[in-house]
């Protein structure tokens, strides 16, 4: 493939990069030698689960590996212990070693359902940073000055309303940097939040007297509610091991304004159809559910089947479309005929917290059998077979112990 056509795939989402000339540079020289560029993807294993959140920047490392190249999957072991400071408005709590250790095996299994195992190299930053001396560190420290550290927005803001940076927070941006010296990265991809911390790689690359590497930021795409960014911790986000029904039901439930987003960012749809999508959404003259369809075939055939896709939107259909019960739920078993409203929902398992339930029922969002309930105060007479319902898409069948 001609180096316009990669800089084209490359391209596509992108937010920042730093810079495109050092980019066509490398990508002809990479071409001329036969040599692979060296891409690196540094993630700390701070939660146990990948999201479609992450699946953004993975596909942009796939797209890499399709070019012919290698992605230096980086998990952050010593990093990790540490707390990315990026985007947060306080200190984040560093993470235990057995915490790291676990994350990092979910981790390692569920980038495989993106990435391609021939083309990448899983390595953790513990086996150079964790060697490194008290000079070592010292010697690192020198190459910037408080003034550059804050000169990072989060940080700034911190300093301003007088809220704690700990001396330690300022070692994340380096020892990230030094990642891409202990590696040689020809490219670092990240979230668009990162992007001072891969622009420090650059910075310490030079210094070591190595070719800086390409920054490369992703959009930090926003969650099924369409305002907070994706993520677990707010319920909002879409797994890479979610169940077809559950990917497909998920997605199809996001607002409007994000068909095309995500379209672009998480499929490979031309963008002339997204666009072109994008338009008719916009002027109201076709009607989003086959957008959204369409998007979340696809992300479901990537992650599952096609086939798997096609019970997918007919099990939407028959629970969403037609107002049918699923047709695989679970039961779950009671102690006893009768419970408090509240306490019913919390056991059912459908709910994480009592609060979850009393909110669901005053919103009127829970049925049993197709009948509200309404009152948090009611004792409910349990009838073995009645099909729970709370929200749109969760579901269970009640019995009795």
């Amino acid at each position: 493939m001609d180096i316009n056509s990669q800089m084209e795939i490359i391209k596509r989402g992108a937010k920042d990069i730093v810079t495109e000339d050092d980019l066509k540079a490398i990508l002809e020289k990479s071409a001329q030698t036969n040599a692979p560029l060296k891409v690196k993807f540094g993630c700390d294993p701070s939660a146990p689960d990948i999201h479609l959140g992450h699946v953004v920047i993975l596909r942009k490392l796939r797209q890499f590996q399709q070019l012919g190249h290698i992605v230096q999957f980086l998990i952050g072991d010593f990093t990790a212990r540490i707390g990315d400071p990026s985007g947060k408005s306080a200190t984040r709590p560093p993470l235990t070693e057995e915490q790291v250790r676990a994350n990092a095996a979910t981790y390692k299994e569920q980038v495989f359902k993106v990435l391609m195992p021939e083309k990448t190299e899983v390595v953790f930053n513990n086996d150079w940073l964790g060697a490194m001396s008290p000079h070592d560190i010292v010697k690192l420290c020198a190459s910037h000055t408080v003034a550059r550290m804050l000169e990072r927005d989060d940080f700034s803001k911190r300093f301003r309303e007088n809220i704690p940076i700990r001396i330690h927070e300022f070692l994340y941006p380096l020892f990230q940097g030094h990642d891409s010296v202990a590696l040689g990265s020809h490219v670092e991809l990240g979230g668009s939040d990162q992007l001072f911390n891969i622009l420090v790689g650059r910075e310490l690359q030079k210094d070591a007297g190595q070719t800086p590497q390409v920054a490369l930021t992703m959009p930090i795409i926003e969650g099924l509610d369409g305002v907070q960014k994706m993520s677990k911790s707010l319920g909002n986000y879409v797994g890479v091991t979610d169940p077809p029904n559950d990917m497909f039901g998920k997605l199809m439930s996001i607002p409007d304004t994000l068909i095309a987003r995500y379209m672009l960012l998480l499929t490979d749809i031309p963008e002339e159809e997204i666009n072109g999508a994008a338009m008719e959404i916009w002027w109201g003259s076709e009607n989003p559910r086959k957008f959204k369809v369409r998007l979340a075939r696809e992300i479901v055939t990537f992650f599952h089947s096609e086939a798997a896709a096609d019970e997918a939107e007919a099990e939407f259909d028959r629970v969403f479309a037609r107002k049918e019960l699923p047709s695989d739920m679970e039961t779950c078993k009671l102690p006893c005929e009768e419970m408090p409203a509240v306490e019913l929902v919390f056991a059912s398992g459908l709910v994480a917290t009592k609060a979850d339930a009393r909110r669901m029922i005053r919103q009127k969002a829970v049925t049993i059998d197709g009948e509200i309930l309404d009152d948090e105060m009611a004792v409910v007479k349990i009838e073995p077979g009645a099909a729970l319902r709370v929200g749109k898409r969760r579901f269970i069948r009640l019995d009795i112990n």
